[in-house]
């Protein structure tokens, strides 16, 4: 019973950081665009780059709000490839029955993001709310989103694990990385690197129950976070020592 209880726990405390990072990281687009323009920095040749140094900034302090937020429900999740990479790095061996709770609730509380924000934002930016969508073929966005996704779990796990001790430049690298990404993979799946972020926004535009969305935005990164956390564990973490036998 114990066990159950910790499960219900984590898979509500799931629900809820979920919940607030769709809500909060769909409005980085918007808040770019409105700080830049508080500074004036929305014309000109370098506004794209400062553009880019404004989400990356934004993108840090709400990675370093969420890892406190994390840790102070016990160790959150608001993307469901975490318990993949985990497990396959070694790091972490989560329960069916843990996992078959946690999945869905994540994929709910994208959706009350998701839907959340759509009501929220402002009329002026709600044209930014576009979120992940497919912009090629499924093969090539299936390929794109399981390359991305790997590159981003392997880059997460070594920040993590191996990466420097200070908490502020451990985020500023997991932000420059997520931006980057976002950047190479924005023309061929949005990108997500989240199956719930993707399966949120795929409801709010119906079409959360197609083969495309689960091939594109749930298979595919699966593969790509277990391919990082064995590659992960194989490179980067020392083999267990093994058992001293007794001598005769």
């Amino acid at each position: 019973m114990a066990a159950m209880g910790g499960a219900v726990r984590a898979a509500a405390a799931d629900a809820v950081v979920t919940f607030l990072w769709v809500l909060c990281a769909s409005a980085l687009g918007a808040s770019t665009a409105a700080v830049t323009a508080c500074l004036g920095l929305q014309d000109g040749a370098a506004a794209g780059r400062y553009a880019i140094l404004v989400t990356a900034s934004l993108l840090a302090a709400l990675l370093f709000a969420f890892d406190l937020l994390c840790g102070a429900l016990g160790g959150a999740s608001f993307n469901p490839t975490d318990f993949a990479a985990s497990y396959a790095a070694g790091l972490d061996s989560p329960s069916l029955f843990s996992v078959a709770l946690r999945f869905p609730a994540q994929a709910a509380g994208a959706v009350g993001g998701a839907l959340a924000i759509s009501e929220l934002m402002p009329e002026q930016y709600k044209h930014m709310l576009v979120g992940p969508s497919l912009k090629v073929d499924p093969h090539t966005g299936a390929v794109a989103e399981g390359v991305l996704t790997f590159v981003i779990t392997l880059a997460v796990l070594w920040v993590i694990v191996k990466g420097p001790r200070n908490a502020i430049i451990r985020t500023l690298l997991l932000s420059v990385s997520i931006v980057s990404l976002i950047l190479a993979g924005a023309e061929y799946t949005g990108p997500s690197m989240n199956p719930a972020n993707a399966f949120g926004w795929a409801y709010v535009n119906n079409w959360h129950n197609t083969w495309e969305q689960l091939y594109v935005y749930w298979i595919c990164p699966f593969i790509g976070a277990m391919l990082a956390g064995w590659i992960f564990r194989m490179v980067f973490l020392p083999p267990a020592p093994k058992p001293k036998t007794k001598k005769a």
